[in-house]
Parts: C-alpha cells; sequence; structure tokens
C-alpha cells in the first residue's frame, strides 16, 4: 500500500492516468498530477494539480512537493503510421520532457523510486509481425531483441537507457522500473476501441484492417493496477512487461461488440499494414509482483459503452486554442518574450498578438500576429470585441497607463463575451491613476505618504519632486528642485503635482493579487540604478517590514492582476509610498525570475481555472537584474 507517499504523476489526467490517480487517493497517497489538460472537475481538492506543459515545469516546484515516488506517463502518440509533422511533436513530449523532468527530479534526497511507463514498440517488430494471419501470437519477453518500431519507440527506449545511466550512480537512492505497456485502451480515449463504440452510437459503419491481427488490449484501469504494484513492491526494478499476457484478435473484439450493436457493419479495407501477433510474456511481472491483469475485453467494453453514452467524447485540450492580445507593445520585448513562455507553460497552441497604434514598433516583430490599434480615444468597445472574435482572443494584457480607464471601464462587457482583461476595477484604477487622489487615499487609509499637493506653497519643504498628475509618474519628472526650480520646472507639464523631495533608497515591490482579491504573491527589489523612471539594474531584498505594509497597502486598493508599488526607504528606516502602478513593470521580469508568475497564472484564471492550489515558491536566493539592449537576427523573408 502506498497510504501516505508522496508521488508525483506526470500526465495524471490522461486515460491511464485517471484510473492511477483514482486508485492512488483511495489508498491515502499524497498525489501531484502534472498534465497539459484542465483539473477535472470531480477531481478531489486534496490532490495538487498543475496545467500546463511540464518542459516548464520548474525544479523547485517538485522539490517543494518532495516526491517519494515518480510515475511518469506524460507522452504523446501517432496511430500506427506516424506523420511526418510527429517528428517536433514526438521530440518535445517525449524525448526532450523524459529528459527534462529526469534532470529536475534525479538528484532529490526524497526520491525513492521511478516508474517509466514504457512500451513494447522497442521490441524488434520482426518478432511478431508478419506476412499472413497467424494462429498463435508471439509472447514477448523482456530479454527479446530489440528494434523500436517507431518514433514513439525510440524515445521510449532512449529513456529507459537514460533511466539505466541514473540508476548506475544512484543505486542505493532510488529504484527504477520502466514498464513496457502493451495496447492500452480506456474511458475517454482515442484508441480504436472508443473510437469503434463512439462510430457505432452514431450507427456509423466501421472501417477494419487486417482482422485477422493479434494484439495483447490491456484496460487502463489494469494498467494503472500493475504500475502501482510495481511502485510499491521493492523488488521490482529494471525492464518489465505489462500486459494482459492474452492476445486477442481484432475480430474478436467486433465479435464483442456486435453483442452490444446487433447491427453492427464493418468494411474491410485491404493493407500492406503487415498482420501482427503480439502479447506479453508475463511471468517476470508475476514472478516478482505476483499479480497478472484479469480483465478482459467482455468485461469493459460494457462498461466503456456506458460511459461513451452518458459523457461522449470530450477534447479537454480544445479550450487550450486562444489567441492573447497584449496592447502597448512598443518595444517591450522582455515582457513579450515573458508572456510568450506563460503561453507556452500553459499550450503550444496559444497564439500571441500585439498591438499598437505605431505600425513600425519594434514589438511587432516578437509576435505572433500583429494590429494596428487605433488611438485609444478613437477606439470603441464594440471594435475590440469584433477584433477578438475574429481571432479568437480569450485574454487581454493592458501594458500602459493611459489606456488601463478604458480596460477597466469595459471590464464587465469584455468579460461577458469570453474575454478577460488582466486590469484592476475601474474605481481601483481612477485611484493608482491620479497620484493626488493616490495620496490622500494613503492618508486616509493611514499607510505613509509623502507631501503632496498641487499647489507648491500648500507644501512645507526645502527641496520638492515635480512629476505629471495623471499616468507615468517618471515622464518628464523634476528631482531634488528648490521651489524656484520646482515652480519653473511645473511649467512643463500638464498637469504638475508636487511632491516634497525624502532622500532615500528606492524600491519596487512587484504582485499578483487573483480574481477572488486573494494576494497570490510579493516580490521586494531594490531600485539600483533608474534610467528614466525604469529600474536598469534592479536586486530582490528580503525586507518583511515592506513587504508586510505593501500587503496592507494593496488589500485596500482592492487590485487585480500584476501591480507595482513605487516606495521610498529613509536612512532611519522609515517607508514612505509614492505611486502604484497597476500594469506590468518594466523590470517586473526579475519578481517572475523568482516565482512571481503573474502572466501564467492569468491564463490559468483566463480559462477558468483556480489558481487557490498553484503554490507561488518564491527564489530563496538574492538575484539582480540588468536590462540592456540586445541585437537579434532573422532573415529578411521572416522581417
Amino acid at each position: 500500500m502506498l497510504k501516505g507517499k508522496r508521488i508525483f504523476i506526470s500526465g495524471g489526467n490522461g486515460v491511464i492516468g485517471k484510473e492511477l490517480v483514482g486508485k492512488l487517493y483511495q489508498q491515502g497517497a499524497i498525489i501531484f498530477v502534472g498534465d497539459l489538460k484542465p483539473r477535472p472537475l470531480d477531481l478531489p481538492s486534496e490532490i495538487i494539480y498543475r496545467q500546463g506543459d511540464l518542459n516548464y515545469i520548474t525544479k523547485e516546484e517538485i522539490e517543494e512537493f518532495a516526491p517519494e515516488y515518480f510515475i511518469h506517463l506524460a507522452a504523446t502518440f501517432e496511430r500506427s503510421v506516424e506523420t511526418y509533422e510527429f517528428w517536433d511533436e514526438n521530440h518535445w513530449h517525449n524525448v526532450r520532457l523524459s529528459t527534462y523532468l529526469m534532470t529536475q527530479m534525479k538528484d532529490l534526497q526524497s526520491l525513492k523510486k521511478v516508474v517509466f511507463a514504457s512500451s513494447y514498440l522497442i521490441y524488434n517488430p520482426e518478432l511478431y509481425t508478419f506476412d499472413n494471419a497467424q494462429i498463435k501470437s508471439y509472447r514477448l519477453k523482456e530479454t527479446d531483441t530489440i528494434y523500436p518500431r517507431n518514433l514513439t519507440g525510440v524515445a521510449k527506449l532512449n529513456h529507459e537507457i537514460e533511466l539505466r545511466f541514473l540508476q548506475e550512480f544512484n543505486q542505493n537512492r532510488y529504484r527504477i522500473v520502466c514498464a513496457r505497456i502493451y495496447r492500452s485502451y480506456g474511458k475517454n480515449s482515442r484508441d480504436i476501441i472508443s473510437r469503434w463504440i463512439r462510430a457505432l452510437l452514431k450507427d456509423e459503419e466501421l472501417t477494419v484492417y487486417c482482422k485477422q491481427g493479434m494484439f495483447d488490449y490491456i484496460y487502463a484501469g489494469e494498467v494503472a493496477e500493475g504500475l502501482i504494484r510495481l511502485a510499491d513492491c521493492e523488488q521490482a526494478e529494471g525492464i518489465i512487461n505489462l500486459g494482459n499476457d492474452n492476445a486477442r484478435k481484432v475480430e474478436e473484439v467486433l465479435n464483442v461488440l456486435k453483442r452490444h450493436f446487433p447491427e453492427l457493419k464493418y468494411k474491410e479495407i485491404e493493407s500492406n499494414i503487415p498482420y501482427e501477433a503480439s502479447q506479453a510474456n508475463m511471468d517476470f511481472y508475476n514472478s516478482v509482483v505476483g499479480w497478472k491483469p484479469q480483465r478482459q475485453i467482455e468485461d469493459t467494453i460494457p462498461e466503456m459503452i456506458e460511459y461513451e453514452k452518458k459523457n461522449g467524447y470530450v477534447d479537454e485540450l480544445e479550450n487550450l486554442n486562444f489567441s492573447v492580445l497584449v496592447t502597448s507593445i512598443s518595444r517591450k520585448i522582455p515582457m513579450l518574450k515573458a508572456i510568450r513562455k506563460a503561453c507556452k507553460k500553459l499550450s503550444c497552441n496559444i497564439q500571441l498578438i500585439g498591438a499598437d497604434v505605431n505600425s513600425a514598433c519594434i514589438g511587432k516583430h516578437f509576435v505572433d500576429k500583429f494590429w494596428q490599434m487605433p488611438k485609444i480615444n478613437d477606439l470603441s468597445i464594440e471594435h475590440v470585441i469584433d477584433f477578438c472574435k475574429q481571432n479568437n482572443v480569450k485574454a487581454i494584457i493592458p501594458s500602459r497607463d493611459g489606456e488601463l480607464q478604458f480596460w477597466a471601464g469595459h471590464k464587465t462587457e469584455l468579460k461577458n463575451s469570453g474575454i478577460n482583461v488582466m486590469v484592476s476595477n475601474i474605481a481601483s484604477i481612477n485611484i493608482t491613476l491620479d497620484k493626488l487622489l493616490f495620496n490622500k487615499f494613503l492618508c486616509d487609509s493611514s499607510i505613509p505618504d509623502i507631501s503632496t499637493s498641487d499647489n507648491i506653497n500648500n507644501l512645507n519643504a526645502d527641496k520638492f519632486v515635480v512629476k505629471e498628475r495623471y499616468g507615468a509618474g517618471s515622464l518628464n519628472i523634476g528631482v531634488n528642485l528648490t521651489k524656484e526650480m520646482a515652480t519653473l520646472h511645473s511649467n512643463k507639464l500638464q498637469h504638475p503635482l508636487f511632491q516634497e523631495y525624502i532622500k532615500g533608497e528606492e524600491f519596487s515591490v512587484d504582485a499578483y493579487i487573483s480574481n477572488n482579491n486573494k494576494i497570490k504573491g510579493i516580490i521586494v527589489r531594490a531600485r539600483e540604478e533608474v534610467v528614466n523612471g525604469e529600474s536598469q539594474i534592479t536586486t530582490t531584498v528580503n525586507d518583511p517590514v515592506l513587504k508586510e505594509i505593501s500587503l496592507q497597502l494593496i488589500e485596500k486598493l482592492n487590485l487585480y492582476g500584476h501591480v507595482v508599488l513605487q516606495v521610498i526607504k529613509t536612512a532611519n528606516n522609515k517607508v514612505h509610498f509614492i505611486e502604484c502602478n497597476s500594469r506590468f513593470g518594466g523590470a517586473s521580469t526579475l519578481s517572475l525570475a523568482c516565482g512571481l508568475d503573474s502572466f501564467y497564472w492569468f491564463l490559468l484564471e483566463s480559462i477558468g481555472t483556480s489558481i487557490d492550489n498553484y503554490l507561488f515558491i518564491k527564489q530563496t536566493k538574492v538575484k539582480t537584474q540588468i536590462r540592456y539592449p540586445e541585437d537579434i537576427v532573422i532573415n529578411g523573408t521572416d522581417f
């Protein structure tokens, strides 16, 4: 029994994965599931779930869970004949993923066992494929010759060899078992039995190839049971078969289906595909584990028919084919790269669209599609919704202060059209954009502020800061000015605002607030070198006092999404809040690198996923970010 054991399952929402998670949960295991698909609605709340591409999971995420067992199911498959396009998919989701996950896992002190879902496709097909139909199948054993049948088989063999390499160095730390699984089938699957059941429920005629072919069909629930027993058995390690040890002809499957669909019709298509006649030799498995699968197609097909009648096939990745619109992209390349990474982390099918009023902006070369957007004063919400519907946009990320009121004002209307915007409500936006109103809010909330007024004579100070009252505070700012100089400088501004100049260390505080008003995470960083109001060099700091008072302010402001507070701290450690930017900041990418996964969290919320169970794992090491221009060379035809 694996009760109380910590188990990380990659691909835990697949056909086998669902069965496996259900069985382990019943045993009382502590489970962490990673999968591309959304969290199942009926998944118990105690189970930790991470949606997205596991090629982007961090070592810190895995270390935080501290798994004792790793069951690696995540993989991609095609049907019998792999297409040319499968080359890239196989490399990313089979070859690279397996290597990447074990790179993150191999040195974990908590790890006791790795169970890898391999495949019988590794064996030499000359052993079990023939030009003519066979009377008896070949029982493949673990010591038979290998010669992978296709790209999937190559990927599985490659990882088996990688695991063998790791085992040589870690024999005293953890054990590794590679289960070579045979023809698995189950609920909500793309396997041939499932596809036939769905076709028959629609009264469609079936297409059959090589009906005398013989395969070792093993139900997903039986595979799950077999993997659990391998994980739990101390003696189980190395290569081991996992099948039914009972080859069945395709014709037999049709006969079982005909019992439930008396009107079943099929046409047999001639093909040059060899006749397969394979089954697992389960003698070694049985001798080590003392178990053998029991359920056959006669037992499981009725169960699958009832499932299909009730649920039908659901493509759980369908809602991940959408676009993200980022506005006012200008030359914000680091931000665009960060958003693209978040998109890929969730799904490779998400398209990144950039918008700007300037058709020649640099940012257009870092997105999948560019929209020359009208000026915000000329933009109608009807135009926006029409564009979003045409381009399947489900999420919008504004990036400029001057447009936040537009997006906040139409946030509900957009939400009703299925479009989510990373922006706070209009009341909060109005407070943060108006620095005089923000200062009044600080005073009313008893939060440390800086003496501020639109009339310099109202301030009792020797030196002043002069800035625009609305929008970006760094625009045409004057710092450390005398009263006379400040007055002269104010003539250059549209809506001048005066603040007492306070000498001290500058900080930025990045935070993400979820759509249920919970502060997901917060990062404090020192602004070590500032150019035109943006940090060129910034370093993370551990300042519990500043963090706590920032949390209080953010809660009172009722914000949403990524926000940035600007703070000055004097030599006597007195804190003064300057302003709040209700958007992603120019140097906020440092906070992303430290675990504040704002764009990924926003995308999850945009598809209706609660991020309550997604951990904010803050990097404990101090990190410094240096911003610099970078050249990129591309093919002229791609420009």
